[in-house]
């Protein structure tokens, strides 16, 4: 027999406040007590950890992404040999990395690009005040699918005729930074 729909209003964790949510929003912070909360499919709202950068204007609202540290190995063959790819493919991935994995709506070539652009050159990360932001619509779970697609694009983008790649990607647990 089926269950009827039924709808909860989301709470705040902290402060029981009603938390104005949107139809495709994933995660949230109270508009009381400062509280970040994502939706989580399996534990339902969760706490998060949410930073603002010192850099976000105050005239316009901040991207909202989701940082965390990444450890990469990386099995590569290509079809013709080019050992200066290899080597920094090794030398990039051989260092732990931090993703910065958008977290508001944009077209997936251009997430891909800006994933890719920050992953490259790692902005420093320097909290300031609460800052208004973007809806965050990436939920948590789709984190881990979305850095293994950034460690795809970047291997299909080097120039060594790429036949086959196996890697793996681990990551630690995520904050959401909202930045310029």
């Amino acid at each position: 027999m089926d269950q009827p729909i039924t709808l909860t209003p989301l709470l705040c964790l902290n402060c029981q406040a009603a938390i104005p949510a949107q139809i495709d929003e994933r995660a949230w912070v109270c508009g009381q007590c400062g509280q970040g909360m994502a939706l989580d499919q399996q534990r339902g709202l969760i706490p998060i950890q949410v930073y603002y950068s010192a850099n976000v204007p105050v005239s316009e609202p901040g991207k909202p992404y989701w940082v965390t540290e990444g450890q990469v190995t990386l099995r590569r063959e290509t079809y013709r040999s080019n050992s200066q790819s290899a080597r920094e493919a090794e030398q990039f991935w051989g260092q732990p990395r931090r993703f910065f994995i958008p977290a508001y709506e944009l077209p997936l070539d251009a997430m891909l690009s800006q994933a890719v652009k920050l992953l490259a050159q790692q902005p420093t990360l320097q909290a300031g005040p609460a800052a208004r932001f973007e809806p965050v619509i990436l939920a948590a779970e789709d984190i881990q699918p979305t850095a293994e697609f950034v460690v795809m694009a970047i291997e299909a983008a080097r120039k060594d005729m790429l036949k086959n790649v196996d890697f793996q990607v681990k990551l630690g647990a995520p904050a959401l930074w909202i930045l310029p």
